[in-house]
This record gives C-alpha cells, sequence and structure tokens, in this order.
C-alpha cells in the first residue's frame, strides 16, 4: 500500500523496484503521475490491483506522448478529476490496459463548483471509456458536474454485468436514462440517487417491478409523494433504503407502502428529517416491522421525544444503528425535557446487538444528573458490541465519555460536530464506494 507523500520522483522509481514489488493498493497525487513511474508500476508491480490517480488539484498534466506502459490487472480505478483539465490525452494511452478493472470511481468537482450558472467542462470522454471496460461491477460517479442522463445511458450499454450504480450529486441527470439502464443491466441491485434532478413523470415511468433492486438512495430529491408512492410499492426486494430529507414522504405514502407489502424485506431504513411523518404514523410503521430493522435513522424529527422511544426501543430488539433527536440549531426548538437515564437504560435492556447509536438532542433538552454515569455502565456493559456513540457536545457528552475512557474504550464517543451516523455501512457494496 502506498499512501505515503513521495517528493522526489526518481527516489519513487527506486522504491518502486526495490520495495514495493508486493504493492496491491496506490494512491497517487497529480506531480507523481508520470511515464516513467508509471512504467515502473507496471512492471514491477504484478499485484497492484487498486490504483487511485488524483488530477483534482492539477494545473497541468504531466506529457504522456511516450507513455507505453500501465497497470494492466488493475481491479479498481479511481480518477478524481480536476474543473478544467482534460484526460483524454492521458486516457487514451491506458485505454488498452484497463479492460480488467471492475469498479470504476470518478470523482468529480461538486464541492468546488460556487456559481451553478459556471461553465462546465467534460474533462473526461465517459462515450469512448466505457468501451474499454467491459468487466464493469459498480460505477461511482460522485458529484461529477458534466454527467447527464446521456452518459448514463451509453454506460448501461456496455456494462452487462453491472451491480451498483452511484450518481450521487450529479445534478444534471433526471432519470430519463433509467428505463433503459434498468432494461439493460439486468444484474443491478443497489441504485444510489442522491441529490440528482429526478423528474417525477421519469420516474414513474420505469418497470421497477421487474428490477432486482434492493438499495436505494432517494436522499436530498424533490420527488413528489405520489412518486415515491409508486416507486416504493413497486421495490418488492428493497432491503436499505436512504430516503433522508424528502419533503413530500408523508404519513400517507409510509402506510400505502406499508400495505402494498413491498415493505416486508426492508432492514435499513433512513428517514432523517422527512418533516410531513407524524408519530402515530411511524409508530405504527414500528410495531409492525420493528423486529426485522437491523439500522434506523429517524433523527431530525422534533415530534419524536421521550414517550415515543420509550414505547418503541423495546420493538427494536434486533437494531445495530439507531439515530434520534434534533440537532441544537435546528427548528423548530424541542421544549420538553429527554429523561436520558431511563432512557439510556431502556436501550441498553432491549438492543443487546447495537453498535452506533447517536443522540442529537443537546444539554438543554437532555435531564440528566451525577447518578447519569451508572446508566451509562450499565449500558457499556449489556451492549457489548457498541463501538460509537455520537453525541452533541456539553456536560453529558463529556460525562459519558470519561466513562467510556475509563474502561478503555477511547474512540468510542464522539460529537455530532465530528461524526454523523448513518447506514452506508450496511451496503453490500461499502467496501467497494471507498474511495479515499
Amino acid at each position: 500500500m502506498l499512501l505515503f507523500p513521495v517528493v522526489n520522483v526518481d527516489h519513487l522509481i527506486q522504491l518502486i523496484g526495490t520495495r514495493f514489488t508486493q504493492l496491491r493498493l496506490a494512491e497517487m497525487a497529480t506531480d507523481l503521475i508520470t511515464p516513467n513511474v508509471l512504467y515502473e508500476m507496471a512492471n514491477r508491480c504484478p499485484r497492484l490491483q487498486y490504483l487511485t490517480l488524483d488530477f483534482s488539484t492539477a494545473m497541468q498534466l504531466h506529457d504522456f506522448t511516450d507513455l507505453q506502459s500501465f497497470p494492466s490487472r488493475l481491479k479498481s480505478l479511481t480518477l478524481c478529476l480536476s474543473e478544467n483539465i482534460f484526460l483524454e490525452g492521458f486516457l487514451r494511452k491506458v485505454y488498452t490496459f484497463i479492460s480488467s478493472v471492475e469498479i470504476l470511481h470518478l470523482i468529480g468537482t461538486y464541492e468546488k463548483v460556487e456559481d451553478e450558472e459556471e461553465e462546465v467542462y467534460e474533462t473526461v470522454n465517459l462515450h469512448k471509456l466505457k468501451q474499454f471496460l467491459p468487466n464493469l461491477r459498480v460505477v461511482n460517479l460522485w458529484g461529477v458536474p458534466f454527467v447527464t442522463d446521456e452518459h448514463v445511458e451509453a454506460l448501461s450499454s456496455n456494462c452487462a454485468h453491472l451491480e451498483h450504480l452511484c450518481i450521487n450529486y450529479c445534478t444534471k441527470v433526471s432519470g430519463q436514462s433509467l428505463k433503459l439502464a434498468l432494461q439493460r443491466c439486468k444484474k443491478l441491485r443497489s441504485l444510489f440517487l442522491a441529490h440528482t434532478a429526478l423528474d417525477d413523470k421519469l420516474v414513474q415511468a420505469v418497470e421497477w417491478e421487474k428490477t432486482r433492486i434492493e438499495e436505494l438512495d432517494i436522499n436530498g430529491t424533490e420527488l413528489s409523494a405520489e412518486t415515491i408512492t409508486s416507486l416504493l410499492t413497486r421495490l418488492p426486494h428493497l432491503r436499505w433504503l436512504n430516503a433522508a430529507w424528502l419533503e413530500n414522504f408523508s404519513d400517507q405514502v409510509l402506510e400505502t407502502w406499508m400495505n402494498s407489502g413491498a415493505v416486508n424485506n426492508i432492514q435499513f431504513l433512513n428517514l432523517d428529517t422527512c418533516d410531513l411523518l407524524n408519530e402515530p404514523a411511524i409508530t405504527d410503521f414500528i410495531t409492525r416491522h420493528g423486529h426485522q430493522l437491523l439500522g434506523l435513522n429517524l433523527g431530525g424529527h422534533h415530534k419524536l421525544l421521550e414517550y415515543f422511544w420509550m414505547n418503541m426501543v423495546p420493538k427494536l430488539r434486533n437494531i445495530r444503528t439507531l439515530a434520534m433527536g434534533i440537532a441544537e440549531d435546528c427548528c423548530p426548538k424541542v421544549t420538553a425535557k429527554i429523561h436520558v437515564d431511563q432512557f439510556i437504560d431502556c436501550i441498553a435492556q432491549n438492543c443487546s446487538r447495537l453498535r452506533r447509536l447517536e443522540i442529537r438532542w443537546d444539554d438543554e433538552t437532555l435531564r440528566f444528573s451525577d447518578k447519569s454515569s451508572k446508566f451509562i455502565d450499565v449500558l457499556r456493559m449489556k451492549c457489548l458490541k457498541l463501538h460509537s456513540i455520537v453525541l452533541s457536545d456539553g456536560q453529558y457528552y463529556e460525562l459519558v465519555r470519561s466513562n467510556f475512557e475509563r474502561a478503555d474504550r477511547m474512540s468510542a464517543v464522539r460529537t455530532t460536530e465530528m461524526c454523523r451516523t448513518g447506514l452506508m455501512e450496511y451496503s453490500h457494496y461499502y467496501s467497494q464506494l471507498l474511495f479515499n
């Protein structure tokens, strides 16, 4: 694994031949991506399978005219794109070496775009790239600003083995390509569409009932209640769903989904900050399906307070990840007090398989005392698999952290400012989607 910074390219070339012959993973910045370095890696590192080439900070590329060799046994290739550096000249030299790649990451510049009207350059020719990648199983186009439905359609035409497609933060994708892509890619099980510009009519036109989709991410989209209902009720194999920040996910949507029977396989559910959901509908859902849930995020719901959770936690006996509460800076402000001691005791007595817990309420909302340590002791001893507790920074956080540190659990307790609990780790493709 090559991750440490190297300043001298000549020194790196020497090391590749003498120290890195068993290299399996390498991440390289622009300055190190030279013809000589790539040639040495191709010839001296026969076991290299995971390669990341970071062009995100590039001002200009090296001259690749003389590039004659490139690692040819790669399983995963990650390209971190620049806003205005075109990679076609470089890729033209490596196309014939990358047919073995199964996992492709193109990491875009979404976070750097300040003006929506700013001109966007197509720095990678996806139409040509896909012709040389016939074995792709996982494609992650994260935040690539120039990706449109045309690109998604082109990828699907040459990816018969595709199992996972992620186009999160590709804001020019409307869903026009989904129908044809799902017809072509029969093995597709996981589809991530977070923060895309999905169109209601285009999504409803897809024959979802004929797909094998098990994982779906529609976080932050603007789908209507009718479209969300149409989508969820036609996905009988769904086990993992991220429907956070959906303004139109209502009680009626949840009820219709339950009555359709398509919810029977759901194990991991993120409904963070779905403001139209009310306590009775969520109570009914957990009462009927809480036994099958392994991960649940109901953070951001100011209506779900102590009474709700004290009644619902006993129904979540198989839960591994649980998130609740509302952050300090969210509106409306929670005025009720949460008696956190009996709350923690309830979790300890009923959720022995818990691995991750997030409680977002701040000190002004939580009611605790000097005796709270006894309840934290019970949680620590009952939930032996618990390795992450995320709390709002304050006195209660300090109390919990000191308790765990006395038991030599140094990194278990974190703050909401530094960490957020999600369900991504339970995706079948989580390890393959990690790109830095």
